[in-house]
């Protein structure tokens, strides 16, 4: 972490650095005390020296050394902590037992209020399989991230204002969406269907950052839940698989169809309490991730590498081009997606002032590798758009990979620089901050310009 500077006052200083240090949660509070008395002590002893409350802070700092090295120091002398984390009841984290078992009654409580919402919908033939599944393919998302919303709203104690404030970019997309004449099975309704959540995301965003979103820690912290939340949602969803294929199969054993209880009850109610679950977990227990991620990051990224690069020579070599539909250019903006996210994980586990090394090589490699990839299939959208005309889902694609290749083209730029030693590690994270509601907005314009601009077909 870098120190805090500027004119900040020493008291403020001292609480992000404290803020900070708790989120390593192999340290405890007691930890936590215990080195910020020591700060303090180093803090005093400099001032008393003649120094500056700044030059004192972030001498103090130095010489208590990188929050990095000492959460990884204290993990090494009480591993056992890692798993007694894992418990949710932790009568000595930060906010009590008390307040812990409130929060997780909130969780629960809205869990099951977007678990009812889907059968509700479904009552109405608003389901997956019922006379409007265009319908429910379009609200989807409205009925899981109100409440996701309204949970950080709660949790970051927001004033009544705000909240209704966030709440007007929801009511606009229920009755957008449900207002709009689509065609059934239309491209453009497919679009909204896609869009909307990423449209909507950046509501949640500014929710969960609490007032800080116009800061680059605030939207860092946000990319990090995200992630986070992605990987905790795999996990519960993988543990879900597993219990609803045991559920159906002790059932078939006594001759009895539980198929219905699985499709009907335990895979939409699972899908919609789950997020609500793993954003709890992720805000609970965010240490626990927040160390595998730059793990995941370190063994990812050399992979997507190898593929992009084996795919790119492929193609090359073969002749081969690009079978542009809808299916294969979803999955080629997934992946350049994962690719920002891994650029973006390394720069939030990475310490700014430290020199350029062979992973930041690999990451430049990656980068480069991703944008030559997204310039063929530019290629490809552009060259069926020249043939064929425009459609929706091909001017949606060509947007999506416009975005990437900006982002990724000023990103291989920045880290160029970065490895000449020309340009701080930092400006990487403020490009990528800034650059983060591009997605959202593209994705709200592709909702609500679209669908009229090709007719609701």
């Amino acid at each position: 972490m870098s120190a805090p500077a500027g004119q900040l006052p020493l008291e403020e200083q001292i609480g992000q650095w404290r803020l900070y240090l708790q989120r390593r949660r192999a340290i405890r509070p007691p930890d936590v005390e215990e080195l910020e008395g020591h700060l303090r002590d180093q803090v005093a002893s400099l001032r008393d020296a003649g120094l500056s409350e700044d030059e004192a802070f972030l001498i103090a700092v130095k010489r208590i050394g990188s929050l990095d090295a000492v959460s990884r120091e204290f993990a090494r002398e009480h591993s056992e902590r890692l798993w007694k984390q894992l418990v949710v009841s932790d009568a000595g984290g930060t906010l009590g037992a008390a307040t812990t078992r409130t929060e997780a009654r909130v969780v629960a409580g809205l869990a099951i209020a977007a678990a009812a919402t889907i059968k509700v919908a479904g009552l109405f033939g608003v389901a997956i399989d019922g006379p409007a599944e265009g319908l429910f393919v379009r609200n989807v998302s409205l009925f899981v991230l109100p409440y996701l919303a309204g949970y950080f709203a709660w949790k970051r104690r927001l004033e009544v204002a705000a909240c209704v404030r966030l709440a007007l970019p929801f009511l606009a997309a229920a009755v957008f969406v449900n207002l709009v004449p689509f065609a059934a099975g239309s491209q453009t309704e497919a679009l909204a269907a896609l869009h909307l959540p990423l449209a909507l995301w950046l509501v949640i965003g500014i929710t969960y950052a609490g007032g800080r979103w116009a800061t680059s820690g605030g939207r860092m912290d946000f990319v990090r839940f995200s992630g986070e939340l992605f990987i905790y949602y795999v996990l519960i969803a993988l543990g879900g698989g597993v219990l609803t294929g045991f559920t159906v199969t002790m059932f078939e054993a006594i001759g009895i169809d539980a198929e219905w209880l699985a499709e009907g009850w335990l895979v939409p109610c699972g899908a919609m309490g789950a997020v609500l679950v793993a954003s709890w977990l992720v805000e609970a227990k965010q240490s626990v991730v927040e160390n595998m991620a730059p793990v995941l990051t370190r063994l990812f990224a050399p992979l997507f590498t190898a593929v992009l690069l084996v795919f790119a020579g492929t193609m090359i070599w073969t002749g081969n081009p690009i079978d542009v539909n809808r299916n294969v250019l979803i999955a080629f903006d997934l992946l350049l997606v994962l690719v920002v996210g891994l650029v973006l994980y390394s720069a939030s586990a990475r310490e700014p002032e430290a020199p350029p090394d062979l992973f930041d090589w690999l990451q430049l490699l990656l980068v480069v590798s991703a944008l030559v990839v997204d310039v063929i299939a530019l290629g490809a959208i552009a060259a069926r758009i020249s043939e064929f005309g425009f459609t929706p889902n091909r001017v949606a694609a060509l947007g999506e990979n416009l975005i990437l290749l900006v982002n990724l083209a000023w990103t291989a730029r920045v880290y160029t620089g970065f490895l000449r030693r020309g340009t701080p590690f930092a400006a990487l994270e403020r490009w990528q901050m800034a650059y983060l509601p591009v997605y959202s907005l593209w994705a709200a314009a592709v909702v609500i310009i679209f669908p009229p601009l090709f007719g609701y077909r």
